[in-house]
């Protein structure tokens, strides 16, 4: 498979993929620019913007590690950045629901890949809670971005599986 059919087959996701990492790196920087640490600017009663740093994964795992899970979490999403670019040269054409869905995922894997090599944490500024008492851990649009990625591969999941069914 020459370059170009491979570059032809997954330019629009890797297109989406840029996109979804630039929102989240201007985000991230307004962010960044214009609180300070720890801050929290009430949004609504259940969200606040605030000024976090990760230097763990998901809800904090391992942020008290001693710094190598710095260099443990870029390697895994690295990984997954080039499993995911592989991924979607081979189905890139055949099946769009999960090329979405691994777009998304690698989008916000590239955005936070991005914060663990620069600053060596990932910046997190959106947060939930109710009635100031239950937090939910502090996220960004990258966290949000895998998000919808795993739900988008849950849904073709699903709809794969009925399809083949229906084949039946």
């Amino acid at each position: 498979m020459t370059a170009l059919i491979v570059w032809k087959r997954v330019q629009r996701w890797w297109a989406l993929a840029l996109i979804l990492f630039v929102l989240d790196w201007v985000t991230k920087q307004a962010v960044v620019s214009n609180l300070f640490y720890g801050q929290e600017i009430a949004v609504f009663p259940f969200f606040d913007l605030t000024l976090r740093y990760n230097t763990g994964a998901a809800f904090s795992f391992l942020a008290q590690a001693g710094g190598w899970q710095r260099w443990f979490f870029s390697l895994i999403a690295l990984a997954v950045v080039v499993g995911i670019s592989w991924r979607l040269v081979k189905i890139a054409e055949s099946n769009r629901l999960e090329a979405l869905a691994l777009t998304f995922v690698l989008g916000g894997a590239v955005g936070n890949l991005y914060d663990r090599l620069v600053y060596g944490h990932v910046v997190d500024f959106l947060q939930f809670h109710w009635q100031q008492s239950w937090y939910f851990p502090a996220f960004n649009l990258a966290d949000s971005a895998i998000t919808i990625g795993v739900i988008l591969m849950l849904l073709e999941s699903f709809v794969s599986k009925k399809q083949e069914g229906t084949k039946e």
